[in-house]
């Protein structure tokens, strides 16, 4: 399977996976239902999609056979560690104690190396949605452990993009803009196919927030993205919603969506598609 059939089945999922964060309840059927809209809207049809399945099945379990395989040889080399760190203890020995420690600082290095390739989207180099949650979610109660604010952020006419300009400089326009989001300084997810989250801190003002996200929109604003024969400009719409400790995400989420589509429908008049 090709690397751009795999990206756009990524889209789909992700997209998929932020419409039913509504639903209470959600049967085979009805998650069918949704990905098949999504599929449509991407112009993919779901051709022998049994092989199609499997070799996603083998891809991702690979990649988890690989994640298992590295955190066994690290615990075991941590195990491994303490027995020598405990031992030269008890017996005073600090060259042995001195050996241990750089051991167990280059195992820091590779688990800190662990965790970004499973916190980091693949495609553009910023926090998946895996990080948002495991960053920001309480673990057993599945709500904010802190307050902020959470601004999403969704591409202007995205679809028209990969539809003229191809999926390739798709993906390099998602990299584009998450380079320029990444530069506000604060966390910066990619949450979906083209939408990003950026988190900000409680202590900042909802009035800064607006003002970074509008001067970042506005710059993004002056640049001209070349395709193969042609340029043109890039846009997005954001919309932002405060939550408290205790919030939960999901409603969040979609206090900032509604507020992302009135602004999307005011961006939209200024960039017309034709712009694209």
């Amino acid at each position: 399977m090709e690397n751009i059939d795999k990206e756009k089945l990524r889209t789909i999922s992700n997209e998929t996976k932020h419409s039913i964060d509504q639903l209470h309840i959600v049967t085979p059927a009805v998650y069918a239902s949704i990905f098949t809209k999504f599929a449509s809207n991407h112009n993919t049809t779901l051709e022998n999609e049994e092989g199609l399945a499997s070799d996603l099945l083998k891809i991702e379990s690979l990649t988890l056979t690989n994640l298992q395989v590295e955190v066994s040889k690290n615990i075991e080399i941590l195990d491994s560690n303490t027995v020598k760190a405990i031992g030269a203890i008890e017996n005073k020995d600090t060259l042995k104690l001195a050996e241990v420690l750089e051991e167990t600082k280059k195992l820091k290095a590779e688990i800190e190396q662990l965790k970004l390739s499973l916190y980091t989207d693949e495609l553009t180099g910023v926090h998946n949605r895996k990080w948002l949650h495991d960053s920001y979610i309480d673990h057993d109660t599945r709500k904010f452990h802190q307050s902020g604010i959470l601004a999403i952020i969704d591409l202007n006419y995205f679809k028209i993009v990969n539809d003229i300009h191809g999926h390739i400089l798709g993906d390099k326009v998602l990299i584009f803009i998450a380079n320029k989001l990444q530069k506000s300084g604060y966390d910066t997810i990619r949450y979906g196919g083209d939408e990003f989250i950026i988190m900000f801190p409680s202590e900042v003002d909802e009035k800064d927030v607006l003002m970074l996200l509008n001067d970042i929109r506005e710059d993004i604003l002056t640049k001209k993205i070349k395709g193969k024969d042609t340029t043109f400009k890039m846009s997005f719409s954001f919309g932002i919603a405060k939550y408290l400790a205790g919030d939960e995400l999901s409603p969040t989420v979609e206090m900032a969506d509604q507020r992302m589509y009135v602004d999307k429908a005011i961006i939209k008049q200024r960039v017309p598609s034709t712009e694209v």
